[in-house]
């Protein structure tokens, strides 16, 4: 509650003692200036005693000399010092001995006048007397407003001294105490607690200051807080970004680390999901027409999808597939950013596999260039030299046993010739795409063009489930199975296939509808046969040979993806 002003209280205050004091100054003064005559109204007063008794002497001589005391007498007793007797502010007591004594004089100076001496005598005692009560009357006067002085000078110092102790209590509670306690205040927000207590006043001054000052508080600590709230939130939005950086880098690190396969691009997935909790996540890979591949992180996805959200396996022209994500609250710069990484990681460790199987196949065609050169051109001049001994042996020299041995000798030099070539073009195939269903059409669409029989593909194997390593092994291995039954198994249509036969193992089948396993069978130390069995070593798998219910050979590769090559 509100009282008024502390500044007019405090004026106030100053103004009553200030009046106070001005009245007791001006009190004294006043007094002291009533109290001027009261000496020489007692010395006045003293003085008629005296010429009282002398007027005794002049009683009866008549003398002009009596006369000069009378008025000498007179002079005193009607003098301005005595004649303040009868004044307002004198005291009845006063006033009527004044004329008490005035009233004797008139007797007195009546006895003078006469010459009775003997009567002037014997009312002398009795005059002196009434002069004695007026000399006593005026020092009582006197005396009276000496105490009144004093008194009042007591009093008004005392008055002052108290009206002083309670300026001074009232100055300690009601202005240095909150003052004490409004800068405790701002110590205190200063020190930045914003949670303080301003003092309760009735002032409006010291409540304005309070005012003032908690508005203060509670705009700083608003602002306080706004500014610790924005800290936070750049803080965990930095240490946010600063996870998924450090996420992206982990695995763009581990992706480029090593071999690109399933496991890998699974693990990178987890770790996704370990950093986005709540979040299913699974990344389709696809390109072309192939099947997808998909791969779920640890924790499943959900039978009853919700709002999938597909972010593209993309970098530059590849399309590569999409990463699949339900999440109520998704961190899309986040799944952007890893979709990007992992296309890139996915197009450059193609483009190293392509590289891989470019070297490799660099080097098969040197190997086929030095077979041409050296083993083909001794193969040649066999058959040469074999022509010629056939034609240049004599009639005597010649029997069924000779020719026989002749002819075994060019069979064998001219199937090591054919075998030869059949290796060299096989050395001679390229890859120019790190896609291995492309890679199988080219082939195939050669061998087409040798031959009028129908050849099939059904592939449906994800991209990134063979090496470079592997790729070449198939490659060349679906030739020889495919050249073996162009060759041999007469057959009408041939059908190839690539599929993953289980969650370890990929098949390749290349089955025709031609003459059945017997005639291979008899073949079986065939040199291309051999072949296929050291590739499917090398593959860590094994190649079958089967009938078909129908007729026909169905070859058979199975072999686990994405093992290293035996050396």
């Amino acid at each position: 509650m509100k009282n008024g002003s502390l500044t007019s209280t405090i004026l106030g205050l100053m103004l009553t003692l200030i009046l106070l004091s001005s009245g007791l100054a001006t009190f004294a003064i006043i007094n002291l200036t009533y109290s001027l005559g009261d000496a020489r109204a007692i010395n006045a007063s003293g003085s008629l005693r005296m010429q009282s008794y002398r007027l005794m002497f002049y009683a009866n001589s008549g003398s002009e000399e009596s006369e000069g005391k009378i008025k000498e007498f007179e002079n005193t007793l009607y003098s301005e010092a005595l004649k303040r007797s009868v004044v307002w502010y004198s005291p009845q007591e006063l006033e009527d001995q004044y004329r008490l004594v005035v009233q004797k004089w008139k007797v007195m100076k009546s006895y003078i006048e006469d010459e009775n001496s003997r009567l002037y005598a014997a009312s002398l005692k009795d005059f002196v007397d009434t002069i004695d009560l007026l000399v006593l009357e005026t020092e009582l006067h006197a005396a009276f407003k000496l105490k009144i002085l004093a008194t009042s000078q007591i009093f008004g110092l005392g008055l002052m001294l108290f009206i002083a102790f309670l300026a001074v209590r009232f100055t300690k509670k009601k202005v240095v105490t909150p003052l004490k306690q409004l800068m405790e205040s701002a110590n205190t927000i200063s020190k930045g607690d914003f949670d303080v207590r301003m003092p309760k006043t009735e002032y409006i001054e010291l409540s304005s200051l309070s005012d003032a000052l908690d508005s203060t508080a509670k705009e700083l600590s608003t602002l306080y807080r706004n500014l610790e709230s924005q800290v936070e939130e750049k803080t965990h939005a930095l240490t946010r970004a600063n996870n998924e950086l450090t996420l992206l880098y982990d695995n763009l690190v581990m992706l480029h680390s090593g071999t690109l396969d399933i496991k890998t691009l699974k693990k990178a997935l987890n770790q996704l999901s370990k950093h986005e909790p709540h979040t299913f996540l699974r990344l389709v890979i696809s390109q072309d027409q192939e099947s997808k591949q998909v791969i779920e992180a640890d924790n499943g996805w959900p039978l009853a999808s919700g709002n999938q959200i597909h972010y593209p396996l993309k970098f530059e022209d590849y399309e590569l597939g999409y990463l699949e994500v339900i999440s109520s609250t998704p961190n899309h710069p986040l799944f952007d950013n890893f979709a990007i990484m992992l296309a890139r990681s996915i197009v450059i460790f193609n483009a190293g596999e392509q590289k891989q199987q470019l070297a490799l196949m660099e080097e098969r065609g040197v190997i086929a260039r030095e077979l041409h050169d050296s083993l083909g051109q001794i193969l040649s001049f066999l058959k040469i030299q074999v022509n010629l001994l056939s034609k240049g042996l004599d009639t005597a020299c010649r029997s069924p046993q000779v020719e026989g041995q002749i002819a075994e000798i060019n069979e064998g030099v001219n199937t090591a010739y054919v075998q030869l070539r059949e290796l060299l073009s096989t050395f001679r195939l390229t890859i120019n795409d790190p896609n291995l269903n492309h890679a199988i059409e080219v082939m195939l669409d050669q061998l087409r063009s040798q031959s009028k029989i129908s050849i099939s593909l059904d592939y449906k194997l994800p991209l990134q489930l063979l090496g470079a390593h592997q790729h070449i092994h198939v490659l060349q291995l679906t030739r020889e199975a495919t050249l073996n039954a162009i060759k041999h198994a007469q057959a009408q249509h041939i059908k190839i296939k690539c599929f993953k036969s289980s969650d370890t193992h990929v098949t390749i089948s290349i089955s025709d509808d031609g003459v059945g396993i017997e005639q291979l069978k008899e073949r079986d130390q065939h040199f291309g046969i051999g072949i296929m069995h050291e590739r499917a070593s090398r593959l860590s798998g094994i190649v079958e040979f089967g009938s078909n219910p129908d007729g026909g050979t169905t070859v058979t590769l199975t072999f686990p993806p994405q093992q290293k090559p035996v050396q």
